[in-house]
């Protein structure tokens, strides 16, 4: 193998605010594999829950000192790999795992979801993100992402610092968008909203059945994720016994081990790639979680078409896709996922199904043989 490390930018079309303050450009690095004229891709970044960061700069270094023990050795079999690759961060095993099984698919000619046995025949609704901000901001975002899909599915930001009236005036607001928007053009909406760990326990019970009064389908992540296991636990133990609708860990839930012990308090989980160490555990974390009875949600940071078309690999196996970050860049070096009205497919070359953009800056640093195959990719909201 031979294989290296790129930097690149994404900047987003709308900055998203959440709980923990506002993103509107990060820096992403590119690992990729190559191998009998064949190269794997991935991509990582920094990122953090509140009560875990790793930054971007902690990642380079990890994957710069990769390299040296990669080279020269055989993608195959991976197994041989695993002890180079279980000391890493989760997000610099992610970047090294999905450019292996971005390379593995490409050898086979098989997208990876098609390797596992997933059935990827039918496109499956993604949410679309209202992120924190004044009534008429989110209510202006929700038009714009009316102007690009039909919006079937959408999720709403809450943990506003200006306390639970602003998150209960946002409620009720996207609410009754959603309800005119379905009497007027006859489509319907679910409305998921997602605290980022910005509620206390007793803000929580405070808001939970005023959500359910609103149709809200689905309350994720209310509390602070907690360093200590135990009392992160016992947050949702206490939380679940009040909460009428589906409650679902995300800053919580970064590996199969936070599966287990949030399942018997949560509804669902949200795996997100960055944090679970790759495509390959967060598969493993998906087939557990059926197993044990939780619904799926696939989620994703500021990630480009790369993360998120490896993610959409799982999508046969997930109830609430939340794969839109790509969908709201300006300068995405990546074609992926198709966008079929706001249902998500998997590209469907082999590998992840993502391509390099002939046109951009990523295609000249990598050079020949990184072909788009005719896809393309969905247009981002302006």
């Amino acid at each position: 193998m031979r294989c290296r490390l790129h930097r690149f930018a994404l900047t987003k079309a709308v900055p998203l605010t959440i709980s923990r303050g506002t993103t509107a450009v990060v820096e992403r690095l590119l690992f990729t594999v190559e191998h009998e004229g064949l190269v794997g891709l991935g991509e990582s970044g920094g990122f953090d829950t509140g009560h875990r960061r790793i930054d971007t700069e902690t990642i380079a270094v990890e994957l710069t000192d990769l390299i040296p023990r990669l080279e020269g050795r055989e993608p195959e079999p991976r197994q041989a790999l695993e002890p180079m690759l279980a000391p890493l961060s989760p997000p610099a095993r992610c970047a090294a795992d999905l450019a292996l099984l971005d390379w593995w698919g490409k050898r086979l000619g098989r997208p990876v979801g098609e390797l596992w046995g997933l059935d990827a025949s039918s496109a499956v609704a993604t949410s679309v993100t209202l992120g924190l901000g004044t009534v008429p901001r989110v209510l202006e975002r929700l038009e714009r992402w009316w102007a690009v899909c039909p919006a079937s599915r959408v999720k709403l930001k809450l943990g506003s610092p200006e306390g639970l009236e602003h998150d209960k005036a946002l409620v009720a607001a996207v609410s009754d968008a959603l309800r005119e928007h379905w009497r007027s053009c006859g489509q319907a909406a679910e409305l998921q909203v997602d605290a980022n760990g910005g509620w206390t326990l007793e803000e929580a019970r405070r808001m939970v059945d005023g959500l359910a009064a609103a149709g809200v389908v689905l309350l994720e992540q209310p509390l602070p994720p907690r360093r200590d296991p135990d009392e992160d636990t016992a947050g949702f133990a206490a939380l679940d016994l009040d909460c009428p609708i589906p409650l679902v860990a995300d800053e919580s839930c970064w590996s199969l081990a936070d599966l287990l012990r949030l399942a018997p308090h949560v509804d669902g989980v949200n795996i997100k790639l960055l944090k679970a160490g790759g495509l390959s555990e967060a598969h493993l974390m998906a087939r557990v979680a059926q197993r044990l009875g939780l619904e799926v949600m696939v989620g994703c940071y500021s990630d480009s078409a790369l993360l998120n078309g490896a993610a959409s690999q799982l999508l046969p196996l997930t109830r609430w896709p939340d794969l839109d970050s790509h969908l709201n860049l300006l300068d995405d070096p990546f074609v992926g996922p198709r966008l079929e009205g706001d249902g998500l497919r998997a590209g469907a070359a082999p590998g992840l199904g993502v391509r390099v953009r002939q046109d951009g800056p990523l295609a000249r640093l990598l050079g020949a043989g990184q072909e788009t195959s005719g896809e393309t990719a969905s247009d981002a909201p302006r």
